[in-house]
């Protein structure tokens, strides 16, 4: 999937970017972006698009809650009209939220502009790599006395 494909529609994107930015909201101090903020809809539509027909209809459901409190959509409550409106679809509804946090954590926590307002490097942990305190190998020498802990397998042949 390129980037600029998506199993979603606009608005559909749009809708899962505002249950993203509810699960996983901006700081008050704005240090650190919210979920949807970030483009995870997009991320989630090409790292979990067996999600995809569980989203479509959620949205549907959240925008029909939505409406019932006078908003076009799901997205277009404001902020703090959101938590009840997707915690009395989760009652119903209890398998798609756990996948979505998940899913939008896994990629929250990956993000350039998250890791480093943790404080950390973005970069995988390798070629630079993580100090390791010297050891003496003289600490595996009781476990290289032991006998094995294996069984050989018997010989297939009759």
């Amino acid at each position: 999937m390129s980037n600029t494909d998506s199993v979603y529609s606009p608005d559909q994107e749009r809708g899962l970017a505002a249950i993203l930015d509810t699960l996983i909201p901006r700081s008050d101090d704005g240090r650190f972006p919210g979920a949807g903020e970030l483009g995870l809809a997009r991320h989630l539509a090409q790292r979990a698009a067996e999600l995809a027909p569980l989203v479509v209809q959620a949205l549907a459901i959240l925008d029909a809650l939505a409406a019932e409190r006078g908003a076009p959509d799901f997205a277009a409550l404001a902020a703090r009209e959101r938590e009840p409106v997707l915690a009395a679809w989760s009652a119903d509804h209890p398998l798609l939220l756990p996948a979505l946090i998940f899913h939008g954590y896994a990629a929250y926590y990956g993000e350039q502009r998250v890791v480093e307002a943790l404080g950390l490097e973005h970069r995988p942990p390798f070629p630079l790599g993580y100090p390791l305190a010297p050891t003496d190998p003289a600490r595996l020498d009781a476990m290289r006395r032991r006998p094995p802990m294996y069984r050989v397998p018997p010989d297939p042949k009759p």
